[in-house]
């Protein structure tokens, strides 16, 4: 739990551009209010305040039902400021707070963590890609000028006469606000790839945790990867490519840590990237499923002993290197040779069903 610090869902709006009522639209089958309450929720703040105007008896009984607590702004047809404000004048004893729209509903838990991680005294503003996006952490020695504020270029006015430290997040639902049904697809879509993340959000996510190297081992390896997918896909496999991608991109980044695939592994779980977890934990040794059936997991296991850093070798070569260095060591070899076997045997499946040695396949850009 974080006591310290408070949290303003903005749910006082028309939705006059949606034509529906935004806090209450279901998203995968939970309103958009509750979606950023347990944001919030799961990354330690139980209680965060949700302000009501438009919509107020709908909205209060929603936000009672998630056993959060509420405010009713009477003046919510001043706009979105009018709302902030009313919030902030019920603050009390946080130092700092979150303020969020509830039209941006896919922040990350992990993103609102890292936010009180990198707190140390001064605004902190989550950014992607170079993009600076929601919530804000706001330190609550603000309050007094947000409330002297007269509302001119809102919340953003008063906040851009203070020091702010960027933090820097994988997470692309900082940006995602909803203003139209088209807007809403792109949520809906977002919403169902959570636990894989976009392809956008992996390589941001290794960036941040891998080092050059690393990143380009998997960058190697994710490109390799979606050719061998879209090899299979075409012999009739259903192989998710973003599934298949951000794995093999990320499959290394619990490296150099002890035994990192499952370092690596908790390190997803724990930022909810729970889709990629069995692929990266498993990566350094795939027998050959009985089935005779590929899988992403066998696809990014297959594409990273077709890797040395960024080049491609042969897998026979991948592993010749490792019989080197161990061959003093009897029984690191033996599972040294077991390895290779396995992957042999993989690589051998791929070309019973595509015709086609591994060797032969393209880098998919």
């Amino acid at each position: 739990m974080f006591a310290d610090f408070g949290a303003i869902i903005l749910a006082a709006g028309f939705s006059s551009r949606m034509e529906d009522f935004k806090p209450l639209m279901l998203l995968q089958g939970r309103t958009l209010l509750h979606w950023a309450v347990q944001c919030f929720q799961q990354a330690g703040i139980p209680q965060p305040l949700v302000v009501t105007g438009h919509g107020a008896p709908q909205v209060r009984q929603a936000a009672q039902t998630l056993g959060v607590p509420i405010v009713h702004n009477p003046d919510y047809q001043q706009g979105m400021f009018s709302s902030v404000h009313t919030g902030v004048s019920t603050l009390k004893h946080f130092q700092a707070f979150f303020v969020l729209p509830v039209d941006i509903p896919l922040v990350r838990p992990a993103t609102i963590s890292a936010l009180i991680q990198a707190w140390q005294g001064q605004m902190v503003l989550p950014v992607f890609e170079g993009q600076q996006g929601h919530p804000p952490l706001i330190p609550a020695t603000l309050i007094k000028d947000i409330l002297a504020h007269d509302g001119q270029g809102g919340l953003r006015a008063v906040l851009a006469k203070h020091t702010a430290r960027e933090l820097f997040v994988w997470d692309q639902g900082i940006l995602l606000d909803v203003d139209t049904h088209s807007d809403f697809q792109i949520l809906e879509t977002q919403a169902t790839r959570l636990k894989i993340g976009t392809r956008a959000e992996a390589l941001a996510l290794a960036k941040l945790y891998m080092p050059q190297r690393g990143l380009a081992h998997g960058q190697a390896v994710a490109q390799m990867a979606l050719g061998l997918a879209q090899k299979l896909n075409d012999y009739g496999f259903n192989l998710d490519l973003d599934l298949v991608h951000n794995a093999a991109l990320l499959h290394d980044i619990g490296k150099g840590q002890p035994q990192h695939e499952q370092a690596g592994a908790r390190l997803l779980s724990d930022l909810g990237l729970t889709g990629l977890t069995q692929i990266v934990a498993s990566h350094r040794d795939v027998p050959p499923p009985a089935s005779g059936i590929l899988t992403e997991k066998e696809v990014v296991y297959l594409a990273d002993k077709l890797m040395r850093c960024d080049q491609r070798v042969s897998i026979e070569d991948r592993f010749q290197e490792k019989l080197d260095k161990y061959v003093q060591d009897s029984r690191a070899t033996q599972a040294i040779v077991g390895r290779l076997n396995h992957a042999l045997a993989v690589a051998q499946l791929f070309k019973n069903i595509c015709g086609q040695s591994v060797n032969k396949i393209q880098l998919s850009k």
